[in-house]
């Protein structure tokens, strides 16, 4: 098990590809933090682990956009385990709906301040406690997208947003290597949610035209790529982004318009 005694604390883990992380984390022996915005998701999402037969996962629920709420977070972990290995950088809004010239300001303001401030605060939060530990090492995972370099219509506060978070990536590998922590991230493409399910089959189909590999991503898929962020066998990349996208970013134009 590649992360036995390991803890670790992904946000957003409460459904959807966070949990898929959380799922894969502890079957690779970590005890895993799971979080949700609410406390009935949080809770939910860890008695279904529970279920599953993980008993390692222990709940830790609230907003990462609200720095207060982040530092109680913190409070918690250190009376729950006094220690962190390995943070990952999930939790998202996703930003559906407007185009550049309708989006209301307070609108713009919530994406920025979940996925990039969020990630700013609890990244720092966990920066401290990790520092505080023996020899003072750690490992932060951030959820990037590949719409950070190629611009998909009407999420241009979801776009700015994970742009952000690449030039933060950056700029904290480069601050918190010395230190001994190293930050990567992970860009993933179309994912396989249960978005999909209100998809026709035709939209699903030009949907994989957009992919040279001509499928999207499963959870398994991104957790792959995480785990091998985080684990050892990456000890010498920092400040990396490593693209899940089924081939999308390579291709200039999908097969069905590329004349």
């Amino acid at each position: 098990m590649r992360f036995l005694d390991k803890v670790v604390f992904i946000t957003g883990s409460s459904r959807n590809t966070g949990f898929g992380l959380a799922e894969a984390f502890l079957r690779e022996g970590a005890t895993v933090f799971v979080n949700g915005s609410t406390n009935k998701t949080t809770k939910y999402a860890t008695n279904t682990l529970r279920q599953h037969g993980f008993e390692k996962v222990i709940e830790l629920p609230g907003s990462v956009g609200d720095s207060n709420t982040v530092a109680k977070m913190f409070d918690t972990i250190r009376n729950k385990t006094g220690k962190l290995d390995i943070l990952v950088n999930n939790a998202c809004q996703q930003g559906v709906g407007y185009s550049f010239e309708t989006i209301p300001l307070h609108f713009f303001e919530e994406v920025i301040q979940t996925n990039l401030l969020g990630t700013f605060y609890v990244s720092q939060q966990a920066v401290r406690l990790m520092l505080e530990q023996s020899g003072g090492c750690g490992v932060i995972v951030n959820l990037s997208s590949n719409v950070s370099t190629r611009a998909i219509h009407q999420r241009a506060a979801y776009c700015s947003s994970k742009g952000g978070i690449d030039s933060l990536t950056r700029a904290m590998a480069i601050d918190l290597a010395p230190l001994g922590i190293r930050v990567n991230s992970v860009a993933p493409g179309y994912i396989r949610t249960e978005r999909w399910d209100h998809l026709t089959n035709e939209q699903i189909k030009r949907r994989h035209l957009n992919m040279p590999l001509g499928r999207e991503a499963d959870f398994q898929d991104i957790a792959e790529a995480v785990m091998f962020l985080a684990s050892d066998a990456a000890r010498n990349i920092c400040g990396a982004c490593l693209v899940v996208d089924g081939g999308c970013s390579a291709q200039h134009l999908p097969a069905d318009t590329d004349v």
